[in-house]
């Protein structure tokens, strides 16, 4: 699962060339980004559950776009404001094994999908009744390019549009098995990374969503310590959240990776 990210989006269409956007498209994006980051803050952590917003690629006719959406998808044929209130928790995620099978997700599975370039997402890891807090991002401090599907939900009573997405999710990888190991889950989980190809194939409607689910290298990924993300450690939506901070109860070897 992943409640918490981090999106920087600085240059976020730079991430378009590794999507083999042409020239023209770049160019494009560069522009539209423009337009689009006096509504974009910068999250360097972020809980699903305060619904911050989100950057994402999309496709319209073959063409790469940028559009803004809300962490928690609304699917449109929620009737009013409480059930999307009651949906909005619980679907920050979506398990991608059975994605086509849930109502919230299936019709965004086939026609809504979106790739959400993160600088990184946080797991915690339970030890001794604790939990310590790990900021996972790629080695090569890319972006990862994490599976997402968006739904446009329209409120009947005040017609205000909401564009909201959610985090596909798959098995973790062996470097997640070591760090989200919450005894409540039956498995480790982690974000649906994806390789460059397999992103722009993500979001062509036509491709088969379950040829697509599976983790991500561990070895394209670094994670350590940080502190706290909630309580007296917490230093907020800062840069701070992503520096590495040492744990003396994390001195047992079998915990290290």
């Amino acid at each position: 699962m992943c409640y918490e990210a981090s999106q920087l989006a600085y240059r976020i269409y730079k991430d378009a060339i590794r999507l083999k956007a042409s020239p023209e498209e770049v160019a494009y994006l560069k522009e539209k980004w423009e337009q689009l980051k006096e509504g974009h803050q910068a999250l360097y952590h972020a809980s699903g559950h305060a619904h911050p917003t989100f950057t994402v690629f999309i496709e319209k006719d073959k063409t790469l776009e940028l559009e803004l959406c809300t962490w928690g998808l609304i699917p449109h044929w929620v009737k009013d404001e409480e059930q999307a209130k009651d949906l909005w928790n619980k679907t920050l995620n979506a398990r991608g094994e059975s994605l086509l099978e849930k109502p919230s997700f299936k019709q965004a599975a086939e026609n809504g999908r979106c790739v959400i370039p993160l600088d990184g997402f946080f797991e915690h890891h339970h030890k001794n009744g604790k939990t310590f807090p790990h900021f996972i991002k790629h080695k090569d401090q890319r972006s990862l390019f994490v599976a997402g599907l968006r739904s446009n939900w329209i409120n009947p009573v005040t017609g205000e549009e909401s564009n909201t997405c959610t985090i596909v999710t798959t098995k973790g990888n062996e470097l997640m098995s070591h760090i989200h190991n919450n005894p409540k889950l039956n498995e480790p989980r982690m974000p649906l990374v994806l390789d460059d190809v397999s992103a722009r194939d993500w979001l062509h409607a036509d491709t088969s969503i379950q040829e697509l689910i599976q983790p991500y290298d561990k070895e394209e990924l670094s994670a350590w310590t940080v502190k706290r993300l909630r309580g007296k450690m917490y230093v907020g939506n800062t840069e701070e959240a992503h520096k590495e901070h040492h744990y003396d109860e994390m001195n047992d070897p079998l915990t290290l990776f």
